[in-house]
């Protein structure tokens, strides 16, 4: 619907000239996914149908609970049992019944997220937890779509545009954590709570963003990220660059994106593994004989030459996983010692290996001390 249409409902929007009717046009031509219908999801999804956006998707499987309502404004104790995404698409066709809406009442996984995400312009994360965020962000990445990326804790929210280039630099969210936190070291929502009308404020700033990147208009938080404190009004931003490690942590294709398991990449289990400096990594050399595996891409140097390895890139281990059953202790390496852990991790859980070992700072410390 138009704003030349009988109701006019775009009038007012129509009348700004930086959108124009030319802005909202775009709109009307622009598909949105959104990843989740919770806290983030519902306020971005209500805007964005308000705004004339021609086809939302909803990605969510959850359903509403009690201690969705005082923040998820899109549902009703009378929704409650229901699914989200049924419920917030019956909701925003009632908003602006000329908006097509697609719902996606599954799990985003490996398996079927390049192929939904592909079907989109844009995509906006409204998830809660890391397995996702991590996920969608790679996805986004193998596909070159813009991501708008929201995070909300307590009462302190993020907002960021990823995969956008601006002056020729294109960060994601990677770039702004590479690795998944400690174990224990970040509650979620669920655990330290937030204030209802956080994720209001910071789900409209994530609609804003992807209206001006659809319409063209204004400047957008491409390699910047905003935070908002709600108790203090306080905003603040900080620059985003790209980090050192981004491109090697990530897949490379869509066959290591499906072969990747984001739960694990994530794990909350404690680690089941044991550094090794340099000098017990020599001594371990001589005297037990380990399975010694680089974990980095077949690009990276230095190549060591004092010993005897398999190269594995992190991003194939866990589907290679069958030619490391052997009685052997394993040592893994990679650049600084950073991938390496989860490599450890990963082989010490899966395969139940009760000796493996990570090199401590990885190959590049290890040669420096030779």
């Amino acid at each position: 619907m138009h704003a030349t249409t009988p109701d006019g409902r775009y009038h007012r929007q129509v009348l700004l000239k930086e959108l124009g009717a030319a802005g909202q046009a775009k709109l009307a031509g622009a598909r949105v996914l959104v990843v989740g219908a919770g806290g983030l999801g519902c306020p971005a999804l209500q805007y964005l149908a308000a705004a004339g956006i021609g086809c939302l998707g909803i990605l969510d499987f959850d359903v509403v609970e009690a201690s969705n309502l005082h923040r998820q404004i899109l549902y009703t104790e009378e929704d409650i049992g229901r699914l989200k995404a049924e419920v917030a698409a019956a909701r925003i066709k009632a908003l602006n019944p000329a908006g097509q809406v697609e719902v996606f009442t599954i799990r985003l996984e490996t398996s079927n997220a390049l192929e939904i995400l592909a079907r989109f312009d844009l995509v906006i994360d409204g998830s809660d937890n890391f397995p996702t965020r991590y996920l969608v962000n790679d996805a986004c990445v193998l596909l070159d779509k813009p991501l708008v990326y929201g995070s909300i804790f307590r009462f302190e929210g993020q907002v960021s545009v990823f995969n956008w280039p601006v002056n020729g630099i294109k960060t994601n969210y990677r770039d702004l954590f590479p690795t998944p936190p400690e174990p224990g070291t970040v509650d979620n929502c669920s655990e330290a709570g937030v204030i209802g009308v956080l994720p209001g404020i910071i789900g409209s700033m994530q609609a804003n963003e992807a209206i001006k990147l659809i319409t063209g208009m204004g400047v957008s938080l491409a390699n910047r990220l905003l935070t908002y404190n709600a108790l203090n009004c306080a905003v603040y931003e900080l620059e985003i660059i790209p980090a050192q490690h981004t491109t090697t942590l990530a897949p490379k294709t869509a066959s290591a994106f499906k072969n990747m398991n984001y739960d694990w990449f994530c794990q909350d289990s404690e680690d089941h593994y044991t550094e090794l400096s340099g000098a017990d990594f020599n001594r371990f050399l001589l005297e037990k004989a380990p399975l010694v595996i680089d974990v980095r891409n077949v690009w990276e140097q230095p190549k060591p030459t004092e010993f005897d390895y398999i190269q594995i890139p992190l991003a194939e281990l866990e589907s290679r996983l069958s030619q490391l059953k052997t009685e052997q202790p394993i040592v893994v390496f990679c650049q600084t010692g950073v991938r390496s852990i989860t490599a450890a991790n990963l082989i010490a859980h899966r395969l139940g290996h009760s000796f493996v070992y990570n090199l401590k700072g990885g190959i590049t410390q290890w040669k420096s001390n030779q």
